[in-house]
């Protein structure tokens, strides 16, 4: 009589499928907690509170709005912008861009560059 023996499936295996999520890890700090909690009012994203850091997690796109940020701080309109996102933030994962009003972060690098293309001119022909 021969034993059979199954064995569980690996928890740790490997899933190298796209997830569509893309996140910010934030400082826990003043700033970190308004704009997470600015970030928290939209329904596609997930903010988890750590004792050292802030997770702010999506699923498709996030825009970080400096106008609504400000206004949640209580400062200026032109206080927050992105080198004071890049001061607060310390890892990301997904697609990032920067611009004058906002920064957006896509799980789906496919409609980033497709938000990058359609931000560019037009290819002229020679």
């Amino acid at each position: 009589m021969t034993r059979s023996f199954k064995t569980a499936p690996d928890p740790y295996k490997a899933d190298n499928s796209a997830s569509g999520m893309a996140g910010v890890t934030l400082m826990n700090n003043q700033v970190g907690a308004v704009v997470a909690e600015v970030m928290d009012r939209q329904e596609n994203v997930t903010v988890t509170h750590l004792p050292s850091m802030i997770r702010v997690d999506c699923v498709g796109r996030m825009d970080f709005v400096y106008s609504d940020i400000c206004e949640a701080l209580g400062e200026d309109e032109d206080f927050y912008d992105a080198a004071e996102f890049e001061e607060n933030m310390s890892t990301h994962y997904g697609k990032m861009i920067h611009m004058d009003d906002r920064t957006i972060m896509f799980g789906n690098l496919e409609e980033a560059a497709e938000f990058i293309g359609d931000m560019l001119p037009p290819e002229v022909s020679q």
